[in-house]
C-alpha cells in the first residue's frame, strides 16, 4: 500500500516550490523527491507539471 503523507491537500510554499525547482532541476527521481519534501508522487507531478518542470525517470 502508498505511503501516507500527513499533508493531505496543502497549498504549496514558496520555499517548497523552489526545492521542488532545485530537485527536478538536479534530475531527482519522482520517488526521491516525494520522499524528500514529505509530499505523494501524484501531488508532486502535477505541481511539476503546472510549472512546467520535467522529473526524471528512473531506467
Amino acid at each position: 500500500m502508498a505511503e501516507r503523507f500527513e499533508r493531505h491537500r496543502q497549498a504549496w510554499t514558496s520555499d517548497e516550490i523552489q526545492k521542488l525547482h532545485l530537485l527536478a532541476g538536479k534530475g531527482m527521481s519522482l520517488k526521491g523527491i516525494s520522499k524528500a519534501m514529505t509530499r505523494s508522487e501524484e501531488s508532486i507531478k502535477d505541481r511539476a507539471k503546472a510549472d512546467g518542470l520535467k522529473i526524471a525517470k528512473l531506467r
